[in-house]
């Protein structure tokens, strides 16, 4: 059907250059005297026929591009199409207004040729500047939602909860799917499409671990978005002049106002320097642990060699890893520690003992 209109659109184009030029022609070449192969109906005709013939040989290229274009205006997302159709409209507003005065100005290239340009330019810029600012746009819209909300006293606590933005290492935690399902985590949990990509390079890595992370990853993802109740949506846009998906995330969170959740000790205290919401696992994990403090005493299997001299490294049932002091020797039998300290962050929780039999000792 695209074909046909392109060879119907040939068509009338040739028709309507062969009405206006053939004839003209016929009088530069002094072919005048036969007066009908001057007649524009005659011309019409030919240029419609030359245009037709010329269609078959390039309407298959025209219909790949048009084919082209289609395709990727479907790939982008409403929102991202919305604002770059705004933007384009408002620049062809501004160009028309710049243009009136211009018009008058009996110079060709400023009547004529300047008004064009003006108006390509201003086009492409407002359509560049509604694509590219449309996150800053949305955000602008929620924020003036909420200040309306403020004004009508409303409570905070009747606005909805801010998005939570997932990040790679949350993903492939897996613990995110578990804190989901107990409905501890509020709001709708955002995955951007850099963070899905960067799990998908993950996920075809040529190295087996990576590999296995990666396809954890993704299903983790499946489970959180096909299993649990919650709401998920997938943020399409990307920040082009940013390369780390890091950076990405912070500069997303500060765009939607949204929570940043992650178990990135790095990550972590960047948002913290930028004034970025974060949530981190691994301090709910700490927060949630049994207290153990020092002076208590446990029950514990030294397994290994610690990094110290001397040393021995035991683990409780959640995985706290606790550093024995010259618990070298009692590697691979249960004894009984005393605790002497405790160093507790957001990259985990590690526990300093002694064996109690060096205690009994002294």
């Amino acid at each position: 059907m695209l074909k046909i209109i392109v060879n119907l659109f040939f068509v009338i184009l040739g028709g309507t250059a062969g009405f206006i030029y053939v004839p003209e022609i016929i009088y530069l070449l002094d072919f005048t005297d036969v007066s009908w192969v001057a007649s524009p109906y005659l011309g019409m005709i030919l240029g419609a026929i030359i245009f037709f013939l010329i269609s078959y040989w390039i309407a298959g290229y025209i219909v790949g591009f048009l084919k082209w274009v289609e395709d990727s205006l479907i790939k982008i997302p409403a929102v991202d199409l919305l604002f770059g159709s705004v933007g384009l409209i408002l620049g062809l507003v501004i160009a028309y207004f710049i243009n009136r005065p211009l018009q008058d100005i009996h110079i060709d290239i400023i009547s004529q040729v300047l008004p064009l340009f003006i108006m390509i330019l201003l086009g492409y810029f407002g359509f560049q500047v509604g694509f590219k600012r449309r996150d800053e746009f949305v955000n602008l819209l929620k924020t003036s939602k909420r200040e309306k909300a403020r004004d009508g006293d409303e409570q905070e606590s009747n606005l909805l909860p801010r998005a939570k933005i997932l990040d790679t290492s949350v993903i492939i935690d897996g613990r995110i799917a578990d804190i989901c399902q107990t409905s501890f985590l509020e709001g709708t949990i955002i995955i951007p499409q850099f963070v899905l990509g960067e799990l998908q390079h993950i996920a075809d890595s040529s190295d087996a671990l990576k590999r296995n992370r990666g396809r954890r990853g993704l299903d983790v993802l499946n489970r959180i978005q096909k299993e649990l109740p919650v709401t998920v949506e997938i943020y399409e846009g990307d920040f082009e002049d940013i390369g780390e998906v890091d950076s990405k995330l912070i500069k997303l969170a500060k765009v939607i106002d949204g929570i940043i959740v992650t178990n990135d000790f790095n990550l972590n205290k960047v948002c913290d320097l930028q004034g970025v919401h974060v949530l981190n696992i691994n301090d709910l994990a700490n927060a949630v642990k049994p207290v153990v403090l020092p002076g208590e005493e446990l029950v514990v299997q030294v397994i290994k060699d610690g990094k110290e001299q001397n040393q021995g490294v035991a683990y409780l049932d959640d995985g706290t890893m606790i550093v024995v002091e010259e618990g070298k020797d009692y590697i691979g039998k249960t004894i009984e520690v005393l605790i002497t300290s405790v160093l507790q962050t957001s990259a985990g929780r590690m526990i300093f003992a002694k064996p109690k039999l060096l205690e009994k000792a002294l």
